[in-house]
Formats: C-alpha cells, sequence, structure tokens
C-alpha cells in the first residue's frame, strides 16, 4: 500500500515491498530481498539477495527487571548508486532515518545499526558490524570484521584494518589496526 516504484526497476522472485516504500529509477533487487515500510532507495540502487533493510534496531530497555522492546518507528534511506551485498541488514532509525551516503558500497554480511548515518562514497568490506548510532564521513573504508561500537564518529577518508574494533571516535585521515584500535 502507498508504495512508488520508478522506471526501469527489476524485480526478482521473492522480493518484499512493505507498505510506504519508494523505489526511484533503476533500482535492482535480487531474490528475497526485504524492504520493511518507510523504505527509500535511490537512483541506480542495486541490492543482493536476501537483504534486509528496515527490520527493527536491537533497542530494549529495563524495566522492573525485564528487557522492554523500544518502539522503532523510523524510516531507511539509501542515496543513489549505492550496492549492498547479499545477506546485509541494515536496521530502521528509532526516529528519523537510518541513511547511507551516495556512491557507498557494501559487500555481504554487513550489518547497520538503528539511527546510523553513512556518509558518501563509502567501503564496507564482508562482515562489518556497526552499532547503532554511528556515524561516518566520506571515503571511509572498513575492511572485513570491523566492529564499531555505537555513537561514535568514524571521520572522513579513515581506513579501519580488518578485524578492528572500534571503540572510540576516529578523526579524519586515519589508519587504525588492531582490537581495540
Amino acid at each position: 500500500e502507498g508504495c512508488v516504484i520508478g522506471s526501469r526497476c527489476r524485480l526478482f522472485s521473492g522480493v518484499i515491498i512493505g507498505n510506504r516504500c519508494e523505489l526511484l529509477d533503476d533500482v535492482t533487487l535480487y531474490p528475497h530481498v526485504v524492504l520493511y515500510d518507510d523504505c527509500l532507495i535511490g537512483n541506480r540502487v542495486t541490492i543482493h539477495a536476501n537483504s534486509v533493510l528496515g527490520a527493527d534496531g536491537f533497542g530494549y530497555r529495563t524495566q522492573k527487571g525485564r528487557h522492554v522492546k523500544v518502539p522503532q518507528l523510523g524510516r531507511v534511506e539509501i542515496g543513489d548508486d549505492v550496492e549492498i551485498g547479499a545477506c546485509t541488514t541494515i536496521d530502521r532509525a528509532t526516529f528519523g532515518a537510518t541513511r547511507v551516503g551516495y556512491g557507498t558500497k557494501i559487500d555481504n554480511l554487513v550489518m547497520i545499526g538503528h539511527n546510523c548515518q553513512i556518509g558518501r562514497h563509502n567501503l564496507f568490506v564482508s562482515q562489518v558490524g556497526i552499532a547503532g548510532s554511528v556515524t561516518t564521513g566520506d571515503y571511509v573504508v572498513m575492511a572485513g570484521q570491523v566492529g564499531i561500537a555505537d555513537h561514535l564518529h568514524i571521520g572522513d577518508r579513515s581506513l579501519l584494518g580488518a578485524k578492528s574494533g572500534v571503540h572510540k571516535d576516529v578523526p579524519p585521515d586515519q589508519r587504525m589496526l588492531g582490537a581495540p584500535a
């Protein structure tokens, strides 16, 4: 209900598109991609098989000794010329939008948490895990299995080596490796 599908979009078998989604022109969704409600997919975006965009973020508060889910009411917005690899997940924001910027390329098996703001032309290699509310500048590179703690900023043109564990903000133009990085 309320979806808009642009020109020349290609939707392969098993694709699920939730309510109020908008796909701009030349979008390709490979088999079994799932877009939850309220996703915006930019022009010339490719999303590979079994990826899920817009699922609830991992948000809980403890109340009377129990974990109680915090409602996730936001959306996901994917910029133009983005490619998203197979089995990647991008969570909806709690409020507002989780965003992936223009020209970013995301490999298979990457997880981007709720409320993240990913800059332009980032490269994320397989098994990167980005916790909620992380922001990145432009041209950031994260090699395989990098893990980013929540509420951090990764500066423009920074490169994080494979299996790095990042728990502090990273200034622009840094090269980091290790756990902790």
